[in-house]
């Protein structure tokens, strides 16, 4: 590992007795700290919990808010739940994998963007939705994906 990443997950575990039901909360805490749980961190977690490193890979895959690669900037989300399916929602996601370059579960060569997919994002009345960081954008068409990212360069305010 390198010497500040060693520092910082020094600096989060001393937060920790080292038991193992610290494993997730320990998770959650390294997340937050580089956006994404690298695997080098995590054989450091398994050590200080003396957990073997399968036990750490599989909690870190088990839930789905743990990541195991970098993310980009910006999340671009994309809602699969029936009501968006219903209205179109599979020509919204088409539309954006063509705009980013990437399919879900992927990030932009420049690290600006990663695409997910999600169940349902509970706006069934405004479907189809997707949501870019934080802001939902709902009555989604092929054109308003077009208009919410433009040139692909900056995200334009809702374009619902």
């Amino acid at each position: 590992m390198e010497p500040d990443v060693t520092e910082q997950l020094d600096r989060i575990l001393s937060q920790y007795e080292g038991a193992s039901a610290d494993l997730i909360p320990i998770l959650q805490a390294v997340q937050e700290r580089f956006g994404y749980l690298p695997r080098e961190v995590m054989e450091g977690i398994a050590k200080f919990l003396r957990l073997p490193e399968s036990t750490v890979y599989g909690v870190s895959t088990f839930y789905a808010q743990f990541k195991l690669t970098p993310t980009g900037k910006r999340i671009v989300k994309v809602c699969r739940g029936t009501a968006c399916h219903v209205r179109g929602g599979v020509r919204i996601l088409r539309e954006v994998e063509r705009r980013l370059g990437v399919k879900p579960g992927e990030t932009t060569d420049d690290m600006e963007y990663t695409l997910e997919t999600v169940a349902c994002i509970g706006a069934c009345a405004l479907a189809p939705n997707m949501v870019i960081d934080s802001e939902t954008y709902g009555r989604m068409t092929t054109k308003k994906v077009a208009e919410a990212f433009g040139d692909r360069g900056k995200i334009k305010q809702n374009a619902s």
